[in-house]
């Protein structure tokens, strides 16, 4: 009895509202760029189609999409090919089963399942669509007169202006539309082996067995569940490690050069300190490039099978006969548009950077953009096992206390 009143009680929290996560500035946000997107769609396509006789040039379900494409743009049911072809298909078959069907009581519902069938097969799922094949079969004698033209006007035009200043109002207040899809992430080793993040925790196979499992349209990509499932590991290992940042960690007495450093010089910094590479910074010491080994022995001009000091004289007598103005100095070989990190992230923040994308070097930077420090992947090994060392310490303790 008490498990069935439970399961009772439990039932019954589903109609209440879930609580909202969405501050008070992006619902406002939302709500106001829902306002001018409709009113820009009204006045543009009123402005190029008219009236047409009579007929509002704004259809009702349109409101339905602009709550998607404005309130909840990263929706997969919020995006351009969805709202698009999702309208335009769902305003075929409600156009299609009105002509062929007479009784409305059997063509309105038929038309909002073949519409969504057609969404699904077309992977173009937008809610309003549904209301759209239903509005070409009970919109009226106006509608029913348009036939096949209401798919154009105003279904199509309205849909296409609608999402256009979706696309501009969303970018315009830091909100990115269409919602970006992941590119695969390459293995910077040419390998078979997944990324070492991958090996351990929840993979994207992980993630995509459970989807399978769950078997429903869920309003939320894949791409931004991963993308939440790697936030809140993060989050959690910030809350179980402490706050250990990049300024912890970093090594501060950083060896540099400039754009017009001589290559040999740059070379022979790199042996004398042993290290592996070196910022690149202008005069306000902000951060250009980096310069590595790599960058060196990469360098086409280098014959591998010599001494590296001669190599160096070979490479500058020989570039100055088929290249154009400095090509003797770091900058003609640095990486340019570097990654750098404020000093105040977290050191976890750097595992996917170190571990998947290949970085062997991260310079750190200060609140006004300059170079501050360096972190090498040893140094990131060493805060991480510092710092997983430190909480299996303190947790006896704290269990006695």
């Amino acid at each position: 009895m008490g498990a069935m009143m439970a399961g009772l009680l439990g039932w019954l929290r589903g109609f209440l509202p879930a609580p909202l996560t969405a501050s008070a500035m992006e619902q406002l946000r939302g709500s106001g760029g829902a306002l001018m997107g409709v009113l820009v769609t009204g006045l543009i396509c009123t402005s190029m189609a008219g009236t047409g006789g009579g007929l509002p040039m704004l259809m009702a379900p349109l409101g339905a999409s602009a709550v998607l494409l404005f309130a909840v743009p990263a929706s997969p049911l919020a995006q351009p090919w969805s709202i698009i072809g999702g309208n335009i298909v769902s305003a075929l078959v409600g156009v299609t089963c009105a002509t062929w069907i007479a009784d409305p009581l059997l063509a309105a519902p038929l038309a909002a399942g073949l519409a969504i069938a057609a969404m699904f097969a077309l992977r173009c799922l937008h809610p309003p669509g549904g209301a759209i094949a239903l509005t070409a079969v009970l919109g009226g004698p106006a509608v029913t007169a348009m036939g096949y033209h209401f798919v154009l006007l105003p279904v199509a035009l309205n849909s296409a202006v609608l999402m256009l200043a979706a696309i501009a109002f969303n970018n315009a207040t830091r909100r990115p539309y269409p919602n970006p899809r992941q590119a695969p992430q390459a293995n910077p080793h040419h390998t078979a082996d997944q990324a070492p993040t991958a090996r351990l925790g929840v993979s994207r196979e992980d993630l995509d067995a459970v989807l399978r499992q769950h078997d429903q349209v869920l309003d939320v990509s894949r791409d931004d569940l991963e993308d939440l499932l790697q936030e809140a590991e993060m989050h959690a290992y910030r809350r179980r490690f402490g706050q250990i940042t990049c300024a912890d960690v970093m090594s501060r007495d950083v060896i540099a050069v400039g754009f017009e450093t001589p290559l040999k010089e740059a070379w022979a910094l790199l042996r004398r300190h042993d290290i592996r590479a070196l910022p690149v910074i202008d005069p306000a010491r902000r951060v250009v490039g980096m310069v590595s080994d790599t960058d060196f022995l990469s360098n086409p001009d280098l014959n591998i099978h010599e001494g590296l000091e001669e190599r160096f004289h070979r490479m500058i007598r020989r570039a100055r006969t088929f290249r154009t103005g400095r090509p003797e100095v770091v900058g003609r070989i640095m990486a340019a548009g570097i990654r750098t990190i404020p000093e105040d992230t977290h050191v976890a923040a750097l595992v996917p950077l170190m571990a998947d994308a290949g970085f062997r070097h991260i310079a750190v930077v200060d609140g006004e953009g300059r170079l501050s420090g360096i972190i090498s992947q040893a140094d990131l090994i060493a805060a991480l096992y510092r710092g997983g060392f430190d909480a299996v310490n303190t947790e006896p303790a704290a269990r006695a206390a």
